[in-house]
């Protein structure tokens, strides 16, 4: 099998990447990669503490590669940090990236792009599904997650903080995607079969920044 490192965000896309690969037997993922913004320690655009971050990879037993990148990154800042970030691990044998993208074909070849610049190349093990059937597949494998982020312009602030369950999916506007591939709503995942044990936290305060509305999540011991 091919080793591979996976681009974590804390979320359920990721999550159920993790699970489809691990499930196939076709690659092993080698680690866990999550960019996290320096300047407030947390994960990019998920706004999840990096305490909970690190608390998941425990919890999946897979070692965590941080990348710290400036509030406010440019897209050149970024790549030039991705690209080497991307040249270590060729170092170290990894030639493959992993992401739990579904349809969006730009952004698709945005990372198959970068990537082949390094002579590497990226994986999509959810490429192509509904995601109405990934989401629904995600509660019945006995996931779950918090909704953390949301894009107003997009989706009412009310979802914040909401659980991802049927009831979730029936409430969300039909205009809005299901697993929110169109950035309408980030999320982050506190238990299911990749994890080992439940990531425990509380729900803190509700805050709207740059735009988009946090909910922040406590980790509690």
């Amino acid at each position: 099998m091919g080793k591979v490192v996976l681009s974590w965000s804390g979320g359920k896309d990721c999550a159920l990447a993790l699970y489809e690969i691990q499930r196939s037997h076709e690659y092993t993922v080698a680690a866990l990669l999550t960019t996290i913004t320096r300047d407030y320690d947390r994960i990019s655009m998920h706004g999840v503490r990096r305490t909970l971050l690190e608390r998941q990879a425990e919890s999946a037993g897979l070692p965590l590669i941080k990348v710290f990148i400036p509030a406010n990154c440019t897209d050149k800042i970024y790549a030039e940090i991705m690209e080497k970030e991307m040249n270590r691990l060729k170092a170290d044998g990894i030639n493959a990236v992993a992401f739990g993208d579904i349809f969006l074909q730009d952004v698709r070849e945005y990372r198959e792009n970068n990537l082949a610049k390094v002579g590497m190349k990226a994986i999509f093990p959810l490429w192509g599904r509904s995601s109405q059937e990934l989401v629904t597949s995600f509660i019945n494998l006995g996931f779950q997650a918090i909704i953390t982020t949301v894009d107003p312009r997009q989706l009412s602030k009310e979802f914040c903080g909401s659980m991802i369950n049927n009831a979730f999916l029936g409430a969300l506007p039909q205009d809005v995607d299901p697993a929110g591939e169109n950035g309408e709503f980030h999320s982050f995942v506190f238990e299911g079969p990749i994890f080992k044990k439940p990531i425990r936290f509380s729900v803190g305060e509700k805050v709207l920044r740059d735009g988009f509305w946090f909910c922040d999540l406590l980790p509690v011991d």
